[in-house]
C-alpha cells in the first residue's frame, strides 16, 4: 500500500498541466507586444525617440557596450516580434538586459528600485521566459514546423 501511495504522489507532482487553447494566444500576443514596446529601446540608442540623451544622440558607431548593445535589441526584437528563431533571440536578449542591469544599475544601488533597473531586471525575465515555454501563437517558427 505504501507503494501505491508514493506513486500516486509522484504522478501528481510530476505532471505538468493541460495548456488550454488560449494559452497559445496569449503567449504569442504577450511576445508580440513585448517586443514591439522593446524595440524601441533599440532604435533609442541610434538617435530615435530622443535618443540616449533626450536630445536625439545616439551612441557612437561601433562601440561598446552601447552600440553593439542597441543592436542587440533592436534585431532580437524584431526576431522575437515576428516569431523567428524565438528561443534563441529570446536567451541574447535576457543576456543583454542582465548585463545592461548588472554594469549599468546595479553599482547605483543594491535594488531595481533604487538603480531604476526595474525595467533591465522585468525585461530579463520576461525574455528568460520566452526562451523557456517558446513564442506561443502567431509566430514564423510554427509555420516553419508545420510545412516540415
Amino acid at each position: 500500500m505504501t507503494t501505491t501511495i508514493a506513486t500516486k504522489t509522484q504522478t501528481a507532482a510530476t505532471r505538468t498541466e493541460t495548456k488550454s487553447p488560449v494559452t497559445g494566444v496569449v503567449v504569442g500576443a504577450s511576445r508580440i507586444v513585448i517586443s514591439f514596446l522593446f524595440g524601441f529601446h533599440g532604435l533609442q540608442g541610434f538617435g530615435f525617440f530622443g535618443g540616449v540623451d533626450g536630445q536625439g544622440g545616439g551612441v557612437p558607431f561601433g562601440s561598446f557596450p552601447g552600440w553593439w548593445g542597441s543592436l542587440f535589441e533592436l534585431v532580437g526584437a524584431l526576431l522575437l516580434l515576428v516569431g523567428l528563431a524565438s528561443r534563441p533571440a529570446a536567451i541574447l536578449l535576457s543576456g543583454v538586459m542582465a548585463y545592461a542591469y548588472f554594469t549599468v544599475h546595479a553599482p547605483m544601488g543594491l535594488l531595481p528600485l533604487q538603480n531604476m533597473g526595474e525595467p533591465a531586471a522585468v525585461y530579463a525575465w520576461i525574455f528568460l521566459l520566452f526562451a523557456a515555454i517558446g513564442p506561443g501563437r502567431f509566430a514564423v517558427d510554427a509555420l516553419i514546423k508545420r510545412r516540415r
